[in-house]
């Protein structure tokens, strides 16, 4: 190559040294020329390279420009509705207009916090406003602005001298920093500030939060329509404030019905919620994204959420902002519950009429939350879930319909369908075999039914609850044999209970149900190692399952073995449409093989409602139930439930009912708030609702 230049440049002085004694004319014309011919080469090179930028890399280029002098701003779209399975709304979106900032360039700390003090003063913004982060955001933002030297800078009070070398170093992110703070800067700390410096520098705190980010900063949510016209009508005063048409709030028109079990949504100045903030960033969401913070409206955000408008933000010559919508926002999908919002509603009212006239009470002094649970056991498809927790000193009632899937309950005798299932599919007692229910002594100690029943087949034993029956299945499973006054001998008890487990959680005992919704807990299993540990869990004595498990597990018995995956979602639409994006398919878990048990269960189940041991109301209603009743000793109180289904021949719901520690252990024992408070009136309307001759 430097050989190739080498000859190049003899070549041109050549040229311009050749034909020196010609007339001078000549040489003078002939060096023209040259020169002419070099200026032509380099214009022809600039040339071609500006057509090569201008026509095959002007998109490239173009870009390379915006990058620099301009940035992409978002603004989440609408949000879809909930909907019940009737197309009630549970969850709506409604137009809110909210006061954007996005800040001109060249803004100092003084401008920043000069028109934040003037949105505060001219929309009478208080600080008893502002939720509790906001007031720490703020005390930070304070904190940051003082002089290096105070010692209150950068909340370096509330900082170990460790703590702060790290922040000085760089070794501790923002986001540990600001954890740290949000649990250490108390009410105290907060007070230092008039309500006037909370409320600007609240302000402040969101003008300045994401501006690095070029996000569209929301100042205040929800202003009136007065505050939009003063707004508009001076925006000169406000450089960088809009005010947004397009902004929405969430609301729920049936009030706390459902309110857990559906979640809620962060605002905009909320932004994403501090513990979900990777999950969200990585499926493409702004850090002032309103989105799902918890139930539902988190399980299903997704779909919900829809697609953000999409802007571009250039600056003009005074450093205002002007935006280009490049991409319209797209508002999300509606999704459809199985949930029956009034056969809800009937729910919520009788769980919250029983426990506050009967929690507290004479005989009921620890009683304090209640769960209830239906569902149609032929598809999955959950119909009502409530619960209600009761603060036994002041009465106050909080509602907590979630308890069914994320609280754990005794179950009692309500699962000995499954302990029936277990010793007549392992061989260990016949269908119709009758044992002889009386008091048993075992090693000295007495264990019995709670009244003598002398002998029971199968299907009476479940219709009496007869413990003896269970506890024959369990000593029998174990490989040991009864003998009065003789302690129980097992060779392996382990291995029994984990054998009972194993059949348990054929019927969904002990496993979370997969249902569609966040925090669902699996269960609690007892522990030890003596033979006496498999008769408690015989009669449901030992392990703790969520209401939402007895359900499951009742369905299967309806079902005569066939478990179907539980769920809330029925289908997502598109938004204001019917159109179907996807729909909640009907899942067949699993299925259980020993039909003629089955069949002595249903029987039993049947039989507990028809002899009236399920109370004298179940059986009077206008349709055939079947179910199994429960108790659990817990210290010294008793925890009822109650399991069903109906109707018997043709079941379409199934339902379970707990009432934690809802009785004293006395000789005058409570009657079950399920079967005698819930179950009757619930179930009712059940019918009322959806008649079964149709």
């Amino acid at each position: 190559m430097r050989q190739f230049f080498k000859n190049i440049k003899k070549r041109i002085l050549r040229f311009f040294h050749q034909g020196l004694d010609a007339p001078l004319d000549q040489v003078i014309s002939r060096r023209i020329i040259g020169f002419a011919s070099l200026v032509t080469v380099f214009f022809l090179i600039i040339f071609f390279r500006l057509v090569y930028i201008q026509v095959f890399s002007n998109e490239r280029y173009t870009q390379l420009t915006n990058d620099y002098t301009s940035v992409t701003q978002y603004i989440s779209a609408p949000r879809g509705q909930i909907f019940d399975t009737n197309g009630n709304v549970l969850a709506k979106t409604t137009v809110s207009h909210n006061i954007v900032y996005t800040s001109p360039n060249n803004m100092t700390t003084d401008d920043y916090l000069l028109y934040a003090d003037r949105i505060v003063s001219v929309f009478d913004v208080k600080a008893d406003e502002f939720s509790s982060s906001d007031l720490k955001n703020a005390y930070i933002a304070y904190t940051s602005l003082l002089d290096t030297d105070d010692p209150h800078y950068g909340c370096r009070h509330l900082f170990s001298e460790s703590e702060w070398n790290s922040i000085q170093n760089g070794s501790m992110t923002s986001s540990k920093q600001t954890q740290l703070l949000y649990e250490r800067i108390t009410d105290e700390d907060i007070d230092e500030l008039s309500d006037k410096e909370k409320a600007t520098y609240v302000i402040y705190s969101r003008m300045t939060t994401v501006n690095s980010s070029s996000l569209q900063n929301v100042i205040l949510e929800d202003i009136s329509d007065d505050d939009v016209a003063y707004l508009v009508e001076h925006k000169t005063e406000f450089p960088g404030f809009d005010v947004d048409f397009g902004g929405w709030k969430r609301e729920y028109p049936y009030g706390e019905t459902l309110s857990d079990v559906l979640g809620t949504v962060t605002t905009s100045t909320q932004g994403l919620p501090s513990e979900n903030v990777d999950y969200y960033l990585q499926r493409g969401f702004q850090y002032n994204s309103p989105v799902g913070a918890s139930g539902l409206e988190l399980y299903y955000n997704d779909y919900l959420s829809g697609v953000s408008e999409e802007s571009v933000v250039t600056y003009d010559s005074n450093g205002l902002a002007h935006k280009e919508v490049t991409r319209s926002a797209q508002k999300g999908l509606d999704l459809y519950l199985t949930i029956d919002i009034e056969l809800q509603e009937k729910l919520d009212n009788t769980l919250k009429t029983v426990l506050q006239r009967e929690g507290g009470t004479e005989g009921r002094e620890e009683f304090n939350s209640l769960f209830t649970c239906m569902m149609d056991p032929t598809t999955g498809g959950v119909l009502a879930m409530s619960g209600y927790t009761m603060d036994l000193e002041t009465k106050e009632m909080t509602y907590f319909a979630s308890g069914n899937y994320v609280s754990l309950v005794n179950p009692g005798s309500c699962i000995k369908g499954a302990t029936l299932y277990m010793g007549q599919s392992e061989g260990v007692v016949e269908p119709g075999e009758v044992i002889n229910d009386a008091i048993m002594n075992i090693g000295g100690e007495e264990f019995g039914s709670y009244e003598n029943h002398g002998p029971v087949n199968d299907i009476q034993a479940l219709s009496v609850s007869s413990n003896v029956y269970m506890f024959n299945i369990a000593i029998r499973l174990g490989g040991a044999t009864y003998e009065e006054g003789q302690p129980l001998v097992m060779e392996d008890v382990g291995q029994t209970l984990d054998k009972m487990r194993s059949y348990f959680s054929r019927f969904g005992l002990g496993n979370v149900t997969g249902v569609d919704a966040p925090g669902e807990v699996s269960g609690y299993m007892g522990f030890g190692n003596l033979p006496g540990m498999t008769l408690n869990y015989s009669i449901g004595q030992l392990d703790m399952y969520t209401p939402l498990q007895l359900l499951q597990y009742v369905s299967v018995i309806a079902t005569s073995g066939s478990m179907y995956q539980i769920h809330l979602m029925d289908r997502i639409t598109e938004s204001n449409s019917q159109n179907v994006v996807e729909e909640y398919p009907v899942k067949l878990k699993s299925t259980l093989s020993n039909t003629e048990s089955l069949s002595r269960i249903q029987q039993g189940f049947r039989a507990c409602v028809t002899d009236e041991n399920c109370g004298t109301q179940i059986n009077a209603l206008s349709q055939d139930v079947a179910g199994k009743t429960g108790t659990a000793e817990v210290g010294d109180a008793t925890t009822a439930n109650f399991v069903g289904y109906a109707p018997y021949e043709n079941p379409s719901v199934a339902f379970a009912c707990s009432a934690p520690t809802s009785a004293e252990n006395t000789q005058n024992l409570k009657s079950n708030i399920c079967v005698y408070n819930v179950m009757p009136e619930v179930l009712q309307t059940y019918f009322e609702l959806y008649p079964q001759d149709q």
